[in-house]
C-alpha cells in the first residue's frame, strides 16, 4: 500500500514504520495519524510479522508530537477514536500482542514520547530526548503518558518530567529505566535490527504470550497474576512451535519456527 506520510518496509518477519515528515520534525496531524493505524494493523493481522520497529525519517526527530500548526488551523478539534489505534495508531491499541520496538532518534517529544512510551522496548540515539511538554502550551498528555510514566518510573520522578514539562537526555532516560540501550545515532537502526533478530530467536506464539501475560496480569496481586492465563496460552499449548523447541533442543540444532 502507498503512503504519504508514512512509510513500511516488511523484511525477514520484521515490519520497519517510519514516520516520514522531517520538514516538522515528524509531528503528527490526523493523516499521518489515520496511516499510522492502518500500517499497525497490517502488522497485527500478518501472520508473517512477528516484530515491529517504529521510527522516524531524518537524524533530528522521532516525533515531536501533536502537529501544533495543524492543531492551531482547526482548533484542535479531533479525535483520537477517530483513527486506528489512537495516537501514532498505537497509544490506545490493546489488540497488539507482538513486540514492538522504539528506535528514537532524536526528539520524542509529547505524543512522540507517548509513542515510545507504548512499544514494548526504547532504542535511542545519543541525541535523543524525551518529555511531555503539553502543559506549557495548553494541553495534556492524553494519549497514555500521564498514565504510562507513573508506572515506569517513581512516582516522584514521573510527576517532576510532567509537572515541569522539561525533557530528559537518553542518558537520563536510560538510568531511568524508561529506555533499553543507548547508541551513536549511525548505529541506531543496526541495533534496532539486532533487537528485533535477538527476540526471534524465541518462538513467535512464546514472544505474544509472553506480552499478553505481562500486560495482561499487571492489575493483579502476584498470587492472582501467576495463575493468570492470557488468550493464546491454549493456542501456544498446541502449536507447531511449542514442539518444535524441545525437538530442536534434543537434536542440537536451531529451532525453525514457523509462528504457529
Amino acid at each position: 500500500m502507498a503512503y504519504e506520510y508514512i512509510e513500511v518496509d516488511q523484511k525477514d518477519h520484521v515490519t520497519t514504520i517510519t514516520i516520514n515528515r522531517p520538514e516538522v520534525r515528524n509531528a503528527l496531524h490526523p493523516p499521518a495519524n489515520v496511516e499510522l493505524g492502518m500500517a499497525f494493523d497490517g502488522f497485527r493481522d500478518d501472520p508473517d510479522a512477528w516484530v515491529a520497529i517504529i521510527t522516524g525519517a531524518g537524524d533530528s526527530a522521532f516525533s515531536a508530537g501533536n502537529d501544533l500548526k495543524v492543531a492551531a488551523q482547526t482548533g484542535g478539534k479531533f479525535d483520537i477514536r477517530d483513527w486506528s489505534g489512537g495516537f501514532g495508531g498505537i497509544t490506545t491499541r490493546t489488540d497488539l500482542d507482538k513486540p514492538v520496538i522504539a528506535a528514537v532518534n532524536g526528539v520524542a517529544l509529547g505524543g512522540g514520547f507517548e509513542i515510545a512510551l507504548a512499544a514494548d522496548l526504547i532504542i535511542a540515539s545519543e541525541n535523543a530526548t524525551f518529555g511531555l511538554p503539553e502543559l506549557r502550551v495548553g494541553f495534556v498528555a492524553a494519549a497514555g503518558g500521564m498514565q504510562r510514566l507513573p508506572r515506569m518510573i517513581p512516582m516522584k520522578l514521573a510527576m517532576g518530567m510532567m509537572l515541569r514539562a522539561k525533557p530528559i537526555d537518553a542518558r537520563e532516560a536510560h538510568r531511568l529505566g524508561i529506555v533499553n540501550e543507548v547508541v551513536p545515532l549511525a548505529q541506531l537502526m543496526a541495533t534496532a535490527r539486532r533487537w528485533a533478530a535477538e527476540i526471534m530467536e524465541c518462538a513467535p506464539v512464546c514472544l505474544r504470550v509472553s506480552k499478553q501475560s505481562a500486560y495482561g496480569s499487571l492489575h493483579l496481586p502476584i498470587n492472582e497474576a501467576i495463575h493468570f492465563r492470557p488468550p493464546l496460552y491454549d493456542v501456544y499449548l498446541k502449536s507447531e512451535d511449542h514442539l518444535e523447541g524441545p525437538r530442536a533442543f534434543a537434536e542440537k540444532r536451531k529451532p525453525n519456527w514457523k509462528g504457529r
